[in-house]
C-alpha cells in the first residue's frame, strides 16, 4: 500500500472551504432566529467541504455531487415556500458547493467571494431598502446609461489613432465621456450620502486622480443642476486640481528623479494656493441647500459629449503645431498638450531637462506654462460646463495658482 504523502492533501482548499461554509452558514442562521432554517451551518460547511473533496477526486464525482445539492435545495424551496417564497437560501447552499470547489485551484478567490456572499446574505434589509426606497427611477436609468456606456460601448469602440495626424482615439475620447459622467455620478451620490460642503470635497480629491480636467466639467454640470451649490463646487474643482497637481512627484521620479528636487518650491506652494481655495470654496455655501433628491439627474450626456469635443480640438492641435514646428517645437507642443493631458507634458519637460536640451530654470519655467496652459483650457471647460459664475472662479484660483508658482520661480 502506497504510503499517504500529507503534502498532497489539499489542506488550504479544505480549510478555506470550512471557512467560507462556516461563514455563509452562520450569517443565514443569524438572519433567521425565529424559525430554524433547512440550511444553516452545518449544512453549509458539509457542502464546500463537498465541493472541495469532490473535486479533488475526480471533476465526474464534483459533477454528482453538485447535482445532489442542488435537487437537496430544490426539494428545500417546495417544503418551505408557503413561509419562505424567495430563492436566496437554496442559492446560496449550491454556491456554497461551487465555492468549496473553487477552493481546490483558487483558495484566495474562493474565500473572496465567500465573503462577498456572506454580506450580501447579512445585508439582506438595507440592501432591500436601498432598491425599492432609497434609489429613485431617474438613478436607475441615469446609472444603467453609465454602466452601458463603460462595459459595454467602451470595450467595443476601437483603439486605433485615426484622422488628420493619427490623434484622433475613438477609445480614449469614450472613456472621457464615462469619466465625466462617471465623476458627475460620484458628485451626485457623495452628495446625498454627506451633505453638500464634504460630499463635493471628498468626490472633487479623488476625482482629480482620474481627471482633474473630467472633474472641472463633472461639477460645472453639479453646478448646471442645482445653482446654490456654485462655490461649492468651485472648492471641489480646485481641490480635484491639487489631486492632479500632486501626481507630478510620482511622473517626475519615474522619468527623471533629479528634477523634482529643482521643482518643489513652486509644486508646493502651487498645492498650497488650491488647497487653501478649496477650502474657502467649502466654508462660502452649500450648507443652506438642501442635497439632490432622488429625482435629480446624476449626469447630462450631451455635456460629456462636449468635453470630449474640447478635448479633441486641443489634441489636434498640439498634434498640428508638433508636426508642423518639428523637434523645435516640442516645448510649444508640450504646452499645448497640456491643454488636455498636464502629466504627459510633464513628463516631455522631464525629458528635456534630462537630455539636456533644458537647464534648471528653463525647465522650472517649462513647469509654470505647463500649469498655465492647463489652468487656461480648465477655465474655458469651466464656462462651457458650468456658466460665467462657475468657470471665472475656478479660473481666478487656477490663476493665482500659477501666479504664485511664478513668483516662486522668479524669487528663488
Amino acid at each position: 500500500m502506497t504510503p499517504l504523502n500529507m503534502e498532497s492533501l489539499p489542506l488550504l482548499p479544505l480549510g478555506t472551504a470550512l471557512g467560507v461554509g462556516l461563514l455563509v452558514g452562520a450569517v443565514r442562521e443569524r438572519r433567521h432566529p425565529e424559525r430554524p432554517t433547512s440550511a444553516g451551518l452545518r449544512t453549509h460547511a458539509l457542502a464546500a467541504l463537498a465541493g472541495t473533496v469532490a473535486l479533488w477526486l475526480d471533476p465526474v464525482a464534483f459533477a454528482v455531487v453538485l447535482a445532489l445539492v442542488g435537487v437537496f435545495a430544490a426539494m428545500s424551496y417546495r417544503q418551505s415556500q408557503a413561509e419562505d417564497p424567495g430563492l436566496t437560501g437554496e442559492i446560496t447552499l449550491v454556491l456554497t458547493c461551487l465555492l468549496g470547489g473553487l477552493a481546490v485551484g483558487l483558495p484566495p478567490l474562493a474565500g473572496g467571494l465567500g465573503v462577498v456572499v456572506a454580506a450580501l446574505v447579512y445585508l439582506k434589509a438595507p440592501l432591500h431598502r436601498l432598491a425599492r426606497e432609497r434609489v429613485s427611477e431617474a438613478e436607475v436609468r441615469d446609472g444603467l446609461v453609465l454602466l452601458a456606456s463603460a462595459l459595454v460601448v467602451l470595450p467595443l469602440v476601437p483603439d486605433r489613432a485615426i484622422g488628420p495626424f493619427d490623434v484622433f482615439n475613438p477609445k480614449m475620447l469614450w472613456l472621457l465621456v464615462v469619466l465625466v459622467m462617471a465623476i458627475s455620478a460620484a458628485g451626485h451620490v457623495a452628495l446625498r450620502l454627506v451633505g453638500n460642503r464634504w460630499g463635493m470635497a471628498v468626490a472633487g480629491f479623488f476625482a482629480g486622480y482620474v481627471s482633474s480636467t473630467a472633474a472641472v466639467a463633472g461639477f460645472g454640470q453639479r453646478v448646471r443642476e442645482t445653482p446654490g451649490l456654485r462655490s461649492a463646487a468651485v472648492g471641489a474643482a480646485l481641490l480635484a486640481n491639487l489631486a492632479s497637481v500632486s501626481l507630478f512627484v510620482p511622473v517626475l521620479l519615474a522619468v527623471s528623479p533629479g528634477l523634482l528636487p529643482l521643482l518643489a518650491a513652486e509644486l508646493a506652494v502651487a498645492c498650497g494656493v488650491l488647497l487653501a481655495g478649496g477650502l474657502l470654496g467649502l466654508r462660502r455655501d452649500g450648507d443652506g441647500v438642501p442635497p439632490p433628491t432622488s429625482e435629480s439627474r446624476m449626469f447630462r450626456f450631451r455635456h460629456a459629449l462636449a468635453f470630449a469635443a474640447i478635448i479633441t480640438v486641443v489634441l489636434f492641435t498640439a498634434a498640428a503645431l508638433n508636426a508642423w514646428l518639428g523637434p523645435r517645437g516640442a516645448m510649444v507642443a508640450a504646452v499645448v498638450a497640456a491643454l488636455a493631458e498636464l502629466h504627459a507634458a510633464a513628463a516631455t519637460v522631464a525629458k528635456l531637462w534630462q537630455s539636456g536640451t533644458f537647464d534648471a530654470q528653463q525647465a522650472r519655467w517649462a513647469v509654470v506654462g505647463l500649469l498655465a496652459a492647463s489652468s487656461l483650457a480648465k477655465t474655458v471647460i469651466a464656462l462651457a460646463s458650468g456658466g460665467v459664475a462657475y468657470g471665472w472662479r475656478v479660473g481666478l484660483g487656477l490663476a493665482t495658482m500659477v501666479a504664485a508658482s511664478a513668483a516662486v520661480v522668479l524669487l528663488l
